[in-house]
């Protein structure tokens, strides 16, 4: 995911975690929040939870692949914040990236003038 994509900052992670509104789904939670800045930003995070390093490691990599595949059709204006469920190191990029897809509809956050 390029840098200009990506939420950084415990400081953020923690803004969109307290204000944003949360979507659950059993691989992976997303927290949506409105921002002031025009673009979009994502954060991912994988806890103690998930698993050891290696398990969090592919967590988090799933989540980030997915997301890059979704971002041409995501709404901007959006801080994003998903973390990481226990099953999802077992999962493939298929199963993440329709997760990913159902939160951000569930979420509104799927423009309408993409092509599929």
């Amino acid at each position: 995911m390029k840098r200009c994509f990506r939420l950084t900052g415990s400081t953020d992670f923690k803004r969109v975690r307290r204000s944003g509104k949360s979507y659950a789904h059993p691989l992976v939670v997303l927290y949506a929040l409105k921002s002031e800045k025009s673009g979009l930003r994502v954060g991912v995070s994988a806890g103690l939870a998930v698993g050891n390093a290696v398990k969090r490691n592919r967590a988090k990599r799933l989540l980030r692949a997915a997301m890059n595949e979704l971002l041409p059709q995501t709404t901007l204006g959006s801080d994003l914040l998903l973390i990481a469920r226990s099953p999802l190191p077992k999962s493939d990029l298929q199963h993440t990236r329709a997760a990913l897809s159902n939160l951000l509809e569930r979420a509104g956050l799927v423009s309408q003038n993409h092509e599929p």
